[in-house]
């Protein structure tokens, strides 16, 4: 017990050293990235095209391709990775070899540099795929890459539903089905907007792959064959190869902060509406 004592307040420095270390790199990162492009920033900026290899000029079809890349990635990847938890934790038993194998196979992926999911997006959906460099095949790498974090944040929301639940509508004779879309999803919004943001953040933000697939041009592009340049890729062009790019670089950085930080706001937001929403219909008085 006393040795229990002592090692305490240490620990209690620790952490809170840890903690104080992380935010203060992370508020020196971004105070460095506000103070350096938040003067760049303006309506033009935003939709203008990039001039002058991307020195002057704005980022409007760098803004248009990421969104179109982002909505490829999301919308292939959210109903397999939906679908794929669904079957692993409400039809799969935790015993099971196969259910062992796909969570097994997942973590393995889900710590695949990106790089690698580039080669194979490069090898299957640009050349045998004949889907070429195009924002259709950023996507969908983009989409295998977010799969395992979706499906595993997915599955553990789904078994963090109270067994009370099933039980219940078992024995008023519910289906599956409906247990499933009417209880069990509701109650698990909380774990799937985890995934879908932590899915987002790394397709947004991703570089490697999209250098592969997507591939660098800055243009406005009229279909989903078409090439498109990402907000991450431009970053890495300008501050990277471009003399004289920094400006725009730090801007552009900023603006896929904010980026991230909207969509994160905004799924912390709909999973505290649909937490409440969710309690008030299922509260037993």
């Amino acid at each position: 017990m006393k040795q229990e004592i002592i090692k305490s307040p240490i620990s209690t420095i620790l952490v809170w050293l840890v903690a104080v270390l992380v935010t203060g790199t992370f508020a020196w990162i971004l105070g460095d990235i506000i103070f350096h492009g938040v003067g760049g920033i303006s309506w033009e900026f935003l939709t203008t095209a990039p001039e002058d290899a991307g020195r002057s000029g704005g980022i409007g079809p760098i803004l248009v391709s990421t969104g179109l890349i982002l909505a490829v990635a999301m919308g292939v990847s959210v109903p397999l990775g939906v679908g794929t938890a669904i079957l692993l934790a409400e039809f799969t038993s935790a015993t099971n070899w196969f259910g062992r194998f796909v969570r097994r196979s997942l973590d393995i992926l889900a710590g695949v540099p990106s790089i690698v999911f580039g080669l194979f997006g490069n090898a299957f959906f640009a050349k045998t795929l004949g889907l070429g460099f195009s924002i259709l095949s950023g996507g969908l790498t983009l989409a295998c890459m977010v799969l395992p974090i979706l499906i595993r944040s997915a599955e553990e929301g789904l078994r963090g539903v109270p067994d009370e639940l099933r039980l219940g509508a078992a024995a008023l004779g519910l289906s599956r089905t409906t247990t499933l879309f009417h209880l069990l999803l509701p109650a698990a919004i909380p774990g799937l907007l985890v995934g879908l943001v932590l899915g987002i953040g790394r397709a947004i933000a991703e570089t490697a792959a999209l250098v592969f697939t997507s591939g660098y041009v800055a243009r406005m592009p009229q279909s989903l064959l078409d090439s498109g340049r990402s907000l991450s890729i431009h970053i890495f062009d300008l501050s990277m190869n471009i003399s004289g790019g920094d400006t725009n670089a730090y801007g552009s950085a900023l603006v896929l902060v904010i980026l991230l930080l909207m969509i994160n706001a905004t799924a912390a937001w709909l999973a505290h509406q649909s937490s409440s929403k969710y309690n008030d219909s299922y509260q037993f008085r």
